[in-house]
């Protein structure tokens, strides 16, 4: 039997941290194949780790970090999680997330345990990776209209996804429809060719891409020819009334303030509504206001809507991405 991770002997130098894992099988999986995750840890916090037996040495002016990083996987695998390269990286960015709020000591750890938040689907269980995910996924069970605000990357229409095929396959609803302004992204494509949805499919590839992340090829197929899985421009929402459904509109930015009100006053009895967008990614024509930058500001405070905000720091792509989603802002704060 494991023993629990607050037994795990901990001792320091001034120079070098070192920790005993009381299980060698479950320190393998920890250090990953060829010590694959130990170098992730090495590279991403650039601190030097050794394994002897059944201890590892951290030394490195991050130690006490990595440290607590290989307390928290070392805890998901003790709960029977896989390891994959992205799980150590949010184990990094909740440390990080630790230091800044001032959370209490543990609170990594125990974000990796049996309870931790979980998107269950038919293909792959879906986990947040920072706070900020973790509140907006807890704000989508909770409201039956929330907004994700923030920028590309950080996992807003992934995750409302994953809940919407979540709350279908669980009987929550019936349908989920996925919808998204029609508008290029700074260029123009022309006519394109063939039937009406191989016009669309350019336009909608990203929530398909989603879709298949958590349904079956077969099975998803056939939830689309029954219309109990829908996607649609925006322009079709007008005229409807959607219940008891799962819907997400998708780059609301390009949405212009007269679609954005079209499309929230469509909601029905028992639906449910996600609004995701990047304000910095607005792709209207100059001097058209967004309406998702409008619907932030008169619907903020109303009781029932739900607003969570993103930053580079929930970038769950390549950390590449954070980088120039940062740079980005810097160069716009310093022409403000």
């Amino acid at each position: 039997m494991a023993i629990p991770m607050a037994d795990v002997p901990l001792t320091e130098t001034p120079l070098e941290l070192t920790l005993e894992f009381p299980d060698n099988r479950l320190l393998a999986e920890l250090c990953g194949e060829f010590d694959r995750n130990l170098a992730q840890v090495e590279h991403l916090l650039s601190v030097q780790i050794a394994r002897r037996g059944n201890v590892v040495a951290v030394v490195g002016e991050a130690r006490e970090e990595a440290a607590e990083v290989l307390r928290a996987l070392y805890a998901r695998a003790e709960a029977g999680r896989g390891i994959e390269p992205g799980d150590i990286d949010a184990a990094i960015r909740l440390g990080n997330a630790q230091e800044d709020t001032g959370a209490r000591d543990g609170d990594q750890i125990e974000l990796f345990k049996a309870d931790r938040l979980e998107i269950g689907t038919r293909k792959k269980t879906v986990e947040p990776r920072t706070r900020t995910q973790q509140e907006y996924v807890r704000g989508l069970y909770a409201n039956e209209l929330a907004f994700g605000i923030g920028p590309a990357g950080t996992g807003k229409t992934y995750l409302a996804v994953a809940v919407a095929v979540n709350q279908m396959i669980n009987g929550h609803v019936d349908k989920i429809i996925l919808s998204r302004p029609a508008v290029e992204a700074g260029e123009r494509l022309g006519f394109l060719p063939g039937t009406e949805k191989d016009k669309m499919d350019p336009y909608m590839r990203p929530l398909y891409d989603a879709l298949n992340d958590f349904l079956p090829a077969k099975q998803l197929q056939k939830l689309m020819e029954e219309n109990r899985i829908e996607i649609a421009p925006l322009a079709y929402m007008r005229g409807r009334t959607l219940s008891n459904a799962y819907v997400v509109l998708d780059e609301a930015q390009n949405a212009t303030a007269m679609q954005m009100k079209m499309f929230l006053t469509r909601l029905g009895q028992g639906s449910r509504m996600v609004i995701t967008g990047d304000r910095s990614q607005v792709d209207l024509p100059r001097g058209q206001a967004s309406g998702l930058t409008e619907a932030e500001r008169i619907l903020k405070g109303v009781n029932g809507i739900h607003f969570t905000y993103f930053s580079s720091k929930d970038v769950v792509r390549h950390p590449m991405v954070a980088k120039i989603i940062e740079a980005y802002d810097a160069d716009e704060s310093g022409q403000n």
